[in-house]
């Protein structure tokens, strides 16, 4: 071929990639790189399945006993559809919410694959394999079952969407089997006559459901190296200026109406005369959280004149000085 013919190929070569481009021909396109997925974080377990059951409902009991509250069991497992329903409506709904804040004690527990705690769904008469979950157990402080119940006929009916369960018979079903109403005079009054009986003082302190720092008093009087000290000296009792029949008034007739709010509280003699409270110079020091407040604490025990060593007030004491602050 001469060159005159090679450069007619090349001239008409290069003429139709021209064209041809001219014409819309979309240009090459470098292949993309897939995006991996990202995978969604796994939904918080509801239940410890590492978790002593049987701790977990005695620890439950105590606080009941203090609280004048029941145990609610909720036996279950994170495999089961129905018992992630019925714990949400539990967190949900305000009303259902409320009534366990304020009227249970409530434990979760993983029965894995019906192979746990047999023994336990026995003691409380809970039959899991006949029943399936959840399943629901009401105990009173003392441990005596109030009631077991399945949980197919609280649920909504079947057509229902969502599917879950219906919070008219669930509050229905808590109303009825919480704790009969106390009242605050009447058990002040036992834990004075218990004083007396043992030769010791009392420990009074107002609190309520709602209240944050109530709690944080109550969980420090209940680690068991305090309550060992404290009950060398003290009858505990515990007054809910919500729940108990006239537990406000019996707040302010203690305090002449300056408490400065909740926690409140007052060591009496056997008697039931007042010795010592926890308004300080500055006022209710409530928890002990800041060192004057501790200060004020350690100067109550003092003042009481109670049944403890140097050792045992220092201990005490001691135990309060953790970074706390108060909102």
């Amino acid at each position: 071929m001469t060159m005159r013919s090679l450069t007619l190929v090349a001239f008409v070569a290069l003429a139709t990639s021209l064209t041809a481009a001219a014409a819309g021909d979309p240009p090459a396109v470098t292949p993309a790189v897939a995006t991996p997925a990202v995978a969604k974080p796994a939904a918080e377990p509801i239940y410890n399945e590492s978790a002593d059951a049987t701790a977990d409902i005695n620890a439950a009991l105590a606080r009941a006993k203090r609280n004048h509250t029941r145990v609610l069991v909720q036996w279950g497992a994170n495999w089961c559809g129905w018992c992630k329903w019925l714990h949400a409506t539990c967190k949900a709904d305000k009303n259902i919410a409320e009534k366990l804040r304020s009227e249970y004690e409530v434990v979760l527990v993983d029965i894995g694959q019906f192979n746990k705690f047999p023994e336990l769904a026995v003691k409380y008469g809970a039959d899991l394999k006949k029943n399936g979950v959840p399943f629901l157990t009401v105990l009173a402080s003392d441990g005596t079952v109030i009631t077991n119940q399945e949980t197919s006929s609280l649920e909504k009916p079947a057509n229902a969407e969502p599917k879950g369960h219906d919070v008219v018979k669930l509050l229905a079903f808590l109303s009825a089997n919480q704790a009969d109403v106390a009242n605050a005079d009447a058990v002040l009054a036992s834990a004075v006559a218990n004083a007396k009986s043992e030769n010791k003082l009392v420990f009074l302190h107002f609190g309520a459901p709602w209240c944050g720092w109530c709690h944080r008093l109550e969980e420090w009087m209940a680690k068991p190296a305090i309550t060992a000290i404290m009950a060398k000296a003290f009858v505990d009792v515990k007054i809910d200026t919500v729940r108990m029949t006239g537990g406000e008034a019996l707040l302010n007739a203690h305090s002449l109406g300056k408490n400065g709010g909740i926690p409140w509280c007052e060591i009496l003699d056997a008697n039931g005369k007042a010795l010592v409270n926890s308004n300080s110079a500055s006022g209710n020091i409530g928890f002990p959280a800041a060192p004057e407040e501790i200060a004020w604490f350690v100067e109550m025990l003092k003042k009481s004149g109670a049944n403890l060593n140097a050792e045992d007030i220092a201990t005490l004491g001691a135990s309060l000085k953790t970074p706390a602050t108060k909102g």
